[in-house]
């Protein structure tokens, strides 16, 4: 057992008003007026402070000191109503100097000297209990030059409070219920409560479920066995429980458990019993246990039995194994209960010397009876780990645990860290998962010898959960987040993300469906409304308190309550202003319709109009008005302001340009109910009526709607078709008819369990936002049969991004009707592959003898001739390949991809024909290493870690012979080079050798595990060097030499300093490749005597990525290597030269373009590179590249010789770069945009550059010289997806130019102009705007795009996300009717392009189809040969050619026409 350290008698916490027994007064001591009473709301006794010379010190001495290290300090008290309160603390710091920090609501201000601090209360205390937490040692680091923190050395309450108690911990506690969340049992659904509703979210398609019942929070939940009965309990004075039919979704059963709070809820595995802890009104704890064995038959619920006690439980739980059988745990104790005849008695654990510590959580080792001894773990804020025998009732044993430390990490000697301050657990057959107060999941082995995965959180984790199928952890944390940890894969995921506050306000963005929420935190959040998901976060020491989105642009206002506005530009992440003409909070933010003004009112009375035109949204005008808050609106046409002002009884309209007044409304009217005036409190203009004008009062009323509330109305909003109106008043949610024809006016939703702060409509109209508590977004159907029951639930918006969790695999929907051609009949032809499978690993494979060289590259086999460059490519896969192998006679090819439908598939391939000889599927998951035995007949493959098996198959039949699944994932694996049935694999457990039996149709493989004693490693690669020695290598760098016959490690060196991945041997040379992109070649001739001699390095070449795969001759002299960065190198040791042999980008395509004379075709990558390759060869001219930027368009120049081609490219930073292909050296480099470039396009002569951004805004910039000549705004507010420029004379349209261009964007516009640059002049020659539904998928919508005819420019053809899938042919000659022509489309386009010759279209899809169609008689063909979604395709300029693009696949097709 493990021992305290000198200051564990203050670990988890000290109270040190029972610490230094306050009431006597011995060691404290007492001035003025200082009594106690008994306090209604705590039910407990408390200290009341009375006057201004009145107060309570510790210690009497004012010469001794507390001596408390504890970080966060807690005070519990309640400020007297109108009086001043002060605390004193005075601290002592490492260099011994005594600081006092001082807080109290006399001080408006912080102020500081070198020797003191003051502080104003974070928010004014109301007249109610409130716990002040303060962090002493971040606020001396902060404050005082970084001083440190040593302890804490006398407190003096003084003035007007009661307090209750005063505490000091090293944990920072978090106020509150803890969060509670539920894996079902199939493990694909996770349940977890949003205030007063139950949330059931699918984690793979974040599909939700809701059970609505609850009127206040939902405090617990709990699952019996097999998930199909769900209990819930809410919280507050009128604790109802809940009994759920889970996969129904009705509620069975309701009943009352007659206590102030339910804090948890504990079913037994059959559902027959449940239990739970709550706390009675006299502040004891309150256990139940409840017979729910009738409820899925209509049964009623019963009480078991009820007992009442003063110990502390933050956890029970019914054992699995008997389900009259419970433990708890708590503060300073662990009980076992038993209920037995009607009766719930408790037996305490004697816990010794651990009787002061928090226990926390607790958690059943599985078994199935008493009698086999089931340990009962629990755990404690201090980190200790107790298991408890159940039968014996004793400590079994006590395991004391603390974090792993990493190099990197400095352990602060300010506050040493007595171990993890656990606050949950959950136990699996295989590890064990706890939650800390550091922000870390950690998984242990059983034994709980060390942490092999962990991971890093925002905030404390208050919650684990371990799935039933143990491949994922569910973790919930204080700070209101919800993800799940995947096992096998280490990838982690965001379910939900929330603030943690109130959410004040908020403000929509109806271009791009967003929305922003400011909370009381201090966050501002950004969130999709199409997929729930955080976009972006912005965080300030200053309480935000309102918000208002730009109508148009990427750019959103923030008021704080200091005072300040400030103005950000989201697609940057930049501030653009900031002002400070407001000296109180700013409670009203708004833009005007048009996007030209923007206004901001304070709680002082003052007005503010700014000019958001510009960047910097200089202030115009400044004027004293109102008080109300949130009282601020602009009519539709931008010409009026209303807001209530000057008194509370007037609303003032005024001019919205220049604040002047027009007309002041008087609304005191005397109810007849009330001895009151009636107040104005909001006011709301109508979005289809300038002039109608709604303001809601403080009788409950609505200004000319009647009583709409019980209580006063929070806030209004009227629909845009001015049909309905909705309306928030305390809790709940309206909407009504707007003209009041119907005999049922309005729907009220609930659902909030808080006061609603704001309510308003979404841009489609179709649905109702509401803020306070949470987000929630309601769903309601506008026909009038369908008032009654109309409501749809949607969860809080929750969830992220992301972006902040990798994803380690991509998974994609394989379209399954494809229309592919006959055999001789294709429209287009594979000619050759761009690129290389960089994330793959052994997909290279080399036989010098016969100059075959193969690798994939997506979903195909490339195969090459070394000495002719030519390609055949082998077509067989729908997914990514992720290895290859070849037979010893190169007569024969396997390879292995991705896992398509159940299984992954393998291909065998006769290589002189190309011809797939057989197809075979076993592994669940994707495929890790394949390999052919040295007489070539037997084939071995090996599962990735989701499915960890070795099966060996015969190559003859294709039959498998035998499998084998191991512990852990495999990583490599071969057979040995003399003795075909015998082989080898490595992984993270270790050395595998393994045995193989054939017997005909049958075989028998057994493997025997070793690892190796080097550190905490995984084994990476392997390689036999003959048959009785082989190699492996670690992801830490070691080389390891094994006795084959003899199955031990002899001999370990540090290789490289990073993973190696490749090991190859050839005679006495060794190959390594690792992540640290160095190949090295080593001599090993010593090795083999196995006597301990070194090694030899003879070469290393420095590569430009990861080493993934090679392949060597016999001599090792040459070879080919792969990289991750999808470059494929020759490799001469000789002269130890390299020479590119294919080059591809690393990561996405975003755009390709050719040469007007086809010589050349450049392409540019999410990685800044921006390549040029030649034709027909399509090898690598040129590359150029921007560090930190992507680069996301490119256009060449209308000039076809070498000396004066160039190429312009487009950047993610708004900068546009010029490139000449003569030098290989950028020419120019602009600025027409700050935000990233979209699309790009020269003119037709070459005159000038067109480039859109994200924006929406197009400049044209001069070729000559850089400059901007002209912006065009018509497309603000919706990034631009295409523009092109044709020759064309525009005197048929009746207007002046010699060409004309067009200009798509994502909110589905296009606009056609005709120019004549050389004049300078340009005009509008044709708008096109396509009506479209909501889109409510997780993803964005398919882009517009849109293009000129090639054989005739009058003719437009659009495709894009509208009412349906279709190709729109537009006419700019027929006027009437200028949509001639449609083709229905199977699935949304995400690319296309038109060839000038045979009529053809290609379009590309998310669904991995490269279609094509013959515009002219609709017939059509599909080529499925991508394993991603396409996001480029584009025809040559003659249309022979055709390149389609794949993430970072390339594909160059053979036009042949349909």
């Amino acid at each position: 057992m493990s021992t305290f350290i000198a200051h564990d008698w203050q670990h988890p916490f000290v109270n040190i008003f029972k610490e230094f027994r306050l009431s006597e007064w011995q060691k404290a001591s007492k001035e003025g007026d200082v009594s106690t009473y008994t306090d209604k709301t705590l039910n407990s006794i408390v200290f009341r402070i009375r006057g201004a010379g009145s107060c309570i010190r510790l210690p009497k001495n004012t010469h001794q000191s507390l001596g408390l290290t504890g970080r966060y300090l807690y005070v519990l008290f309640k400020p007297s109503p109108g009086k001043t309160f002060l605390i004193v603390l005075d601290v002592t710091a490492q260099d011994g100097c005594v600081v006092r920090i001082s807080i109290s609501n006399m001080f408006k201000e912080f102020k500081s000297t070198t020797t003191s601090l003051l502080f104003p209360p974070p928010e004014q205390p109301q007249v109610h209990w409130t716990c002040l937490m303060m962090d002493l040692q971040c606020t001396l680091a902060t404050y005082l030059n970084q001083r440190y923190y040593s302890h804490l050395k006398n407190v003096k309450l003084c003035a007007w409070m009661s307090v209750k108690s005063l505490f000091t911990s090293d944990l920072q506690f978090n106020p509150g219920e803890t969060p509670s969340a539920l894996w079902t049992m199939s493990g694909d659904s996770v349940v977890y409560p949003c205030h007063a509703i139950v949330v059931s979210m699918k984690i793979d398609s974040n599909e939700q479920r809701f059970f609505i019942g609850h009127t206040d929070k939902v405090s617990a939940l709990a699952f019996n066995g097999n998930t199909t009965l769900l209990a819930s309990a809410q919280s507050g004075n009128y604790c109802v429980i809940r009994i759920w039919n889970y996969l129904k979704g009705n509620c069975m059963a309701m009943f009352r458990m007659h206590a102030h709070s339910v804090t948890t809820l504990s079913f037994s595995y059959s559902g027959g019993i449940l239990c739970g802890v709550g706390k009675d009104s006299r502040g004891k704890t309150l256990v139940v246990v409840w017979n729910t064995a009738g409820v899925g038959r209509g049964g009623e619920v019963s009480m078991f039995a009820k007992t009442k006690m003063d110990v502390d439980i933050k956890t029970i739980k019914i054992a699995n194994f008997d389900e009259t059988r419970l433990v708890s745990c708590g503060h300073d104790s662990i009980r076992l209960w038993r209920v037995r005849k009607g009766t719930l008695r408790s037996c305490p654990i004697n816990l010794g010397e651990y009787r002061p510590l928090d226990f926390t959580d607790v958690s059943f080792q599985e078994g199935d009876s008493p009698e086999q001894h089931i340990d009962d773990r629990l755990l404690c804020k201090s980190g200790h780990i107790f298991e408890i025998d159940y039968t014996r009732l004793v400590i079994r044993n006590v395991r004391w645990l603390f974090p792993v430390q990493r190099e990197h990490e400095c352990k602060c000697v300010l506050s040493p860290d007595p171990g993890i301050a656990i606050n949950s657990l959950s136990v699996c057959s295989t590890f064990c998962a706890t939650g800390s107060e550091d922000g870390f999941l950690r998984l242990w082995p059983l034994d709980f010898s060390g942490v092999f995965l962990e991971a890093e959180h925002e905030g404390p984790v208050s919650l684990v959960s371990v799935s039933s199928d143990s491949m994922r952890v569910l973790t919930a944390t204080f700070t209101r987040n919800l993800g799940f940890l995947d096992v096998s894969s280490r990838g982690y995921s965001t379910l939900m993300r929330s603030h943690t506050g109130t959410v004040l306000g908020f403000s929509v963005d109806g271009v791009r469906r967003h929305l922003t929420t400011a909370s009381a935190d201090g966050s501002v959040r950004i969130w999709s409304m199409d997929s729930s998901h955080q976009l972006y976060d912005f965080v300030s020491e200053d309480k935000p308190c309102s918000v208002a989105f730009h109508p148009s642009e990427q750019i959103f206002s923030c008021g704080f309550s200091s005072g300040i506005v400030r103005v950000f530009d989201i697609s940057c992440g930049k501030l653009l202003a900031e002002h400070n003409h407001h000296r109180g909070e700013v409670v009203g933010l708004v833009f005007s319709p048009d996007g030209d003004c923007m206004y901001s009112a304070a709680s002082e009375g003052s007005l503010a109009l700014y000019n958001s035109c510009d960047n910097d949204s200089h202030v115009i005008r400044v004027v004293c008005t109102g008080r109300a808050p949130d009282a601020l609106t602009v009519s539709s046409n931008s010409r009026c302001l209303a807001f209530v002002g000057p008194s509370e009884y007037t609303i003032t309209i005024a001019d919205a340009l220049s604040l002047e007044e027009l007309l002041r409304l008087d609304v005191s009217i005397l109810d007849s109910e009330s001895t009151f005036l009636d107040s104005a409190l909001k006011v709301c203009f109508s979005s289809a009526s300038p002039e109608h004008l709604l303001v809601a009062t403080s009788a409950n009323k609505i200004l000319w709607v009647s009583k709409v509330h019980k209580h006063w109305c929070s806030s209004l909003a009227v629909s845009e078709d001015r049909r309905f109106l909705v309306t928030a008043g305390h809790n709940a949610v309206k909407v009504w008819d707007y003209n009041m024809h119907l005999s049922l006016n309005s729907q009220m939703f609930i659902g909030h369990s808080q006061p609603i702060n704001q309510v308003s409509f979404t841009p489609g109209q179709q649905g109702v936002i509401s803020v306070g508590d949470a987000i929630f977004l309601w769903d309601f159907l506008a026909h009038p049969v369908d008032l009654l029951h109309t409501l749809r639930y949607y969860s809080p918006l929750n969830v992220c991004v992301s972006n902040e969790n990798a994803c380690l695999f991509k998974i994609f929907s394989f379209v399954k009707t494809a229309v592919t051609p006959q055999p001789g009949e294709a429209g287009v032809t594979l000619k050759a592959v761009i690129g290389y499978n960089g994330n793959g690993r052994g997909n290279l494979v080399w036989s010098p003898d016969q100059g075959l060289f193969a690798y994939s590259c997506g979903g195909v086999v490339v195969v090459e001739n070394v000495n002719s460059g030519r390609q055949r490519h082998l077509q067989g896969h729908r997914e990514e390949i992720s290895c290859l192998a070849i037979s010893n006679d190169a007569q024969m090819m396997a390879s292995a991809a991705g896992k398509s439908a159940n299984k992954s598939l393998i291909c065998i391939w006769a290589i002189p024909s190309g011809a797939c000889l057989s197809t075979i599927s076993y592994h669940r998951g994707a495929v890790q290493s394949l390999a052919f035995s040295k007489d070539d007949r037997f084939l071995l493959s090996i599962g990735d870690f989701s499915d960890p098996t070795v099966a060996v198959w015969s190559s003859s039949t294709f039959q498998m012979l035998a499998s084998e699944s191991v512990l852990g994932p495999i990583h490599d694996a071969a057979f040995s080079p003399s003795v075909a049935h015998q082989l080898a694999c490595v992984g993270s457990q270790g050395v595998y050798f393994g045995l193989f039996d054939s017997h005909g149709q049958d075989g028998h493989l057994s493997v025997s595990n070793l690892r190796v004693e080097v550190g905490d490693v995984e084994l990476t690669a392997l390689c036999y060097h003959s048959d009785s020695l082989l190699f492996s290598a670690t992801n830490r760098g070691h080389l390891c030499a094994w006795d084959i016959k003899t199955q031990s490690c002899f001999m370990t060196w540090e290789a490289d300093e990073g993973e190696i991945g490749v090991l190859l041997c050839r005679g006495n040379s060794l190959l390594t490749g690792s992540n640290t992109h160095w190949l090295r070649l080593w001599e090993v001739e010593a090795v083999r005597r196995m006597n301990g001699a070194s090694v030899v390095l003879k070469r290393e070449i420095m590569l430009d990525g990861t080493t993934v795969s090679a392949a060597f001759d016999h001599t090792m002299d040459m070879g080919i290597v792969g990289t991750t960065t999808g470059t494929l190198w020759y490799i001469d040791w000789l002269d130890t030269s390299s020479i590119r042999l294919v080059s591809g980008h690393k990561n996405k395509v975003n755009d390709l373009a050719f040469q007007t004379d086809e010589s050349h075709f450049a392409t540019c990558s999410e990685d800044g590179s921006l390549r040029v390759w030649s034709i027909p060869s399509n090898e690598l001219v040129v590359q150029f590249q921007v560090l930190n930027q992507s680069c996301t368009c490119v256009c060449w120049g209308p000039f076809p010789s070498v000396q004066r081609a160039r190429l312009a490219a487009g950047y993610g930073d708004g900068t546009l770069r010029v490139f000449r292909l003569a030098t290989s050296e950028m020419e120019r480099k602009l600025q027409p945009h700050r935000v990233a470039i979209t699309a790009i396009q020269y003119s037709v002569n070459g005159d000038v550059i067109l480039s859109g951004g994200k924006n929406g805004l197009i400049a044209v910039s001069r070729a000559l010289d850089g400059s901007t000549i002209r912006v065009f705004r018509d497309h603000k507010g919706a990034a631009i997806t295409t523009i092109q420029c044709v020759r064309e004379q525009c005197k048929d349209f009746g207007l002046v130019g010699n060409e004309l261009w067009l200009a798509a964007s994502v909110d589905r516009r296009v606009s056609v102009w005709a120019a004549d640059w050389f004049k300078c002049k340009c005009a509008l020659l044709d708008w096109l705007t396509l009506a479209a539904p909501p889109y409510c998928q997780d993803d964005s919508p398919p882009p517009s795009l849109a293009a000129f005819c090639p054989t005739d420019p009058s003719l437009l053809i659009y495709t894009g996300y509208g009412i349906e899938k279709e190709l729109i042919f537009y006419s700019l000659s027929k006027k009437r009717v200028p949509i001639i022509k449609k083709i229905a489309l199977p699935h949304w386009a995400t690319c296309f392009s038109l060839s000038s010759k045979s009529q053809l279209i290609a379009l590309g899809s998310k669904e991995r189809v490269l279609k094509l169609i013959k515009w002219t008689s609709g017939k059509f063909q599909d080529f499925s040969q991508h394993s991603d979604s396409l996001q480029t395709c584009r025809f040559s300029p003659s249309g022979t050619l055709l390149f389609s693009v794949a993430h970072n696949e390339i594909l160059l097709w053979e036009v042949n026409g349909l």
